[in-house]
């Protein structure tokens, strides 16, 4: 059983990473929906928090379905991040993550994210003033280090154990590689192997398949699988992984009626939680990848991206629905 603090995950959680413009309530519904285990509010900035910015308060909302969840804060200013932990700590999630991984330029710039891997003292800092400043669990996501030369992820992990951090989450690059290239988990495989480490690590990028997942679980030891970009229009991917590794058997792939119920959901949950105007714009980033692989598709998904229309959305899904049911074979 895999557990931060007293937060039970199961033998081999799936965890849904925290995007920035992605992972907000609607769609973390639907990634529960279809087996996540733990998930991340997309990253908020402390700064943001402390100046009541509103944009960073609404990222903290969060719903009882979606427990286990926790509150992702970044920052670089050791004041900031414990001013911020004490706020999130009133909202009651089930933990705190810090990110010291993105590599975004505008996070990097103000010496968060990313950046704070050229300065493990200054990491330890900042998250020392959290857990100081909170009575939920901390974990931290992290990248491999800031370039190749200086992978010090290792370093890191002991020191983010020893200081009291409960998990963490590692994507498998560096902050220079950007998303680039392929993620590289044989450092993430050696941490797992280091008997000092006691605490679960959870291992991020590339994993886009059911069989991926399987492999590098077994490769690399891991305690969980964090799932980001191949979640995005396809929640399903958490079933399928869960499924295959009990049997070994690939899932059917969701119907036309599986997608659309999905991206209703989705949609709705967009327009209760924004919105109607604002929650059906943001939407229009996912109809692609909802749609992804149907053939002929490309009509539907430049109507549903052109309209404003809850009513027109409507009559689009149900067209949609009517051509590839005729279309799947019987």
């Amino acid at each position: 059983m895999v557990k931060i603090g007293k937060i039970e995950l199961g033998d081999f959680p799936l965890l849904l990473a925290p995007m920035e413009d992605v992972s907000d309530p609607p769609f973390r519904a639907v990634c529960k929906d279809h087996g996540a285990d733990l998930m991340y509010t997309e990253f908020i900035s402390s700064e943001g928090l402390i100046r009541d910015a509103i944009k960073s308060r609404q990222k903290l909302d969060i719903f009882d379905y979606e427990r286990p969840i926790g509150i992702q804060i970044f920052g670089g200013d050791e004041d900031a991040m414990a001013m911020s932990a004490k706020i999130v700590d009133t909202t009651q999630p089930d933990l705190l993550d810090i990110n010291f991984g993105c590599p975004v330029k505008k996070v990097v710039c103000k010496g968060a994210g990313a950046a704070v891997l050229r300065d493990i003292n200054l990491m330890v800092r900042l998250t020392s003033a959290c857990i100081r400043s909170t009575s939920l669990p901390v974990t931290i996501k992290t990248r491999l280090g800031w370039d190749n030369d200086t992978k010090n992820i290792e370093e890191v992990v002991e020191r983010m154990q020893d200081i009291g951090v409960q998990a963490v989450s590692i994507h498998g690059r560096t902050r220079m590689q950007l998303y680039k290239g392929d993620a590289d988990w044989t450092l993430i495989g050696k941490i797992k192997n280091n008997q000092r480490i006691k605490i679960p690590i959870f291992g991020n990028g590339d994993i886009d398949s059911p069989q991926k997942a399987l492999e590098y679980k077994n490769r690399y030891g891991v305690d969980g699988i964090m799932i980001g970009r191949a979640a995005i229009g396809y929640p399903w991917i958490f079933r399928e992984i869960k499924h295959y590794m009990a049997t070994e058997e690939v899932l059917a792939p969701p119907d036309i009626n599986e997608r659309l119920a999905a991206c209703r959901r989705h949609l709705h949950g967009s327009v209760m939680w924004k919105g109607e105007k604002l929650g059906i714009l943001e939407m229009r980033r996912h109809y692609a990848s909802y749609l992804k692989g149907l053939s002929h598709v490309k009509e539907f998904r430049t109507r549903l991206v052109s309209t404003d229309s809850m009513q027109e959305l409507e009559d689009i899904f149900v067209e949609i629905q009517q051509q590839y049911a005729e279309a799947e074979p019987a």
